[in-house]
């Protein structure tokens, strides 16, 4: 990326930092991303599980990587009665900052449909108790989706995570209040072109960004990696794609999706608590923590 594209603040809300794929070089991975001006990330939990991993890597960057935690509609078979209570416990974490990757999935079908929707509605439910936002899946599931939603969601802000839809997707989830978050199947010129006119419905201050690593490589790179591997630090090419869309520049839609993120997720109080950590007690710095701009 250019010096200037380097040098925009951005924030991917949705990226799958637990996953194997990066296990052996996560730290190189996100110094990379902090590089290219990803300044902060949401660390996506999908299960009781990935959720603590999500959270035990959030805590090693202090104000620049959050968790989310929840259980994906893949993993809702498993869901037992203790379920909840530790999502309930592990909200309590300041690192985590919603409810989430949780929904229906009636594509895949990994877990029965009965199972997905008595644990998305659920998930709402303690989202509602907690007043936290929620961090939301669908997919070839929208009517059911927006009937549980609809009926369980009261106040709380949400995010469709990667909206890969059509228009009526689109215009239900606008009609919900909710916000609309686009990863790199944008840049995928095979099956993601009917992106490119609906994101232009999407109000600015309903829009984020997002990498979906290690998965959803952006298609637009000049020089792709051979092993296929999305990264965070490549969320400049979503932003430049969804800019072009919008014949915006790519520093206005930096700055809107950003701000909108920060005030999503209640972002700009967790960071400022954890500058103010660190310089009370720079001794005792995580050995992974990287200044906040």
């Amino acid at each position: 990326m250019s010096t200037a594209e380097q040098a925009l603040e951005l924030v991917d809300i949705g990226v799958n930092l637990a996953h194997r794929s990066f296990h052996v070089d996560r730290d190189q991975v996100l110094a990379r991303a902090f590089a290219a001006g990803v300044r902060t990330m949401v660390v996506t939990g999908t299960s009781i599980a990935a959720s603590e991993e999500a959270a035990r890597i959030a805590r090693e960057y202090p104000g620049q990587i959050f968790a989310t935690a929840g259980v994906h509609p893949h993993d809702s078979r498993n869901c037992t009665e203790t379920t909840i209570p530790e999502l309930r416990r592990l909200a309590t974490d300041k690192e985590v900052v919603a409810i989430g990757e949780c929904g229906l999935d009636f594509n895949r079908n990994f877990s029965p449909r009965p199972e997905q929707e008595k644990w998305f509605e659920a998930q709402v439910v303690l989202a509602e108790q907690l007043q936290m936002p929620l961090f939301l899946h669908e997919r070839d599931a929208r009517e059911r989706f927006c009937q549980i939603l609809g009926a369980a969601r009261k106040s709380v802000p949400a995010v469709i995570h990667c909206f890969t839809g059509n228009e009526e997707d689109l215009n239900a989830y606008l009609d919900l209040g909710l916000h609309i978050g686009i990863t790199g199947w944008i840049c995928d010129e095979r099956r993601g072109t009917h992106l490119r006119e609906l994101v232009k419905r999407v109000p600015l201050g309903r829009l984020m960004l997002e990498t979906d690593a290690p998965f959803l490589l952006p298609r637009t790179m000049p020089k792709r990696p051979k092993d296929g591997r999305n990264e965070p630090g490549f969320l400049p090419y979503v932003l430049q794609t969804v800019a072009d869309c919008l014949g915006k520049a790519p520093g206005e839609i930096a700055l809107a999706t950003t701000q909108t993120a920060r005030q999503f997720f209640r972002l700009q109080e967790l960071c400022r608590d954890a500058q103010a950590m660190m310089t009370r007690d720079d001794h005792e710095q995580p050995k992974h923590y990287f200044a906040v701009r």
